[in-house]
């Protein structure tokens, strides 16, 4: 089964970062998420079975959460990952 994946940058309310990384971190599809320094206070990654999972996701989860104020979405066309990978 293919996957789909994609990175989500989220800007929150000032100092909600730690109470929607909690949020994020309790919905299955993210499967990581990392708050951060810069434009964006918050990446999240989050996979599914297709992109159209991928946008009610996002859409109907993400978003929805009241502390969030924007996010911009990249959908994952292609990568590699060292997690996981065996150390020398």
């Amino acid at each position: 089964m293919a996957v789909a994946r994609a990175i989500v940058l989220i800007q929150t309310d000032i100092g909600a970062e730690t109470r929607v990384m909690d949020q994020l971190y309790q919905i299955p599809e993210v499967i990581d998420v990392y708050i951060v320094y810069g434009i964006y206070d918050i990446v999240a990654i989050i996979e599914a079975d297709s992109l159209e999972k991928i946008r009610e996701i996002i859409t109907n989860k993400i978003r929805k959460l009241p502390e969030i104020r924007t996010t911009s979405t990249m959908i994952v066309v292609e990568g590699k990952s060292k997690r996981g990978a065996p150390k020398d």
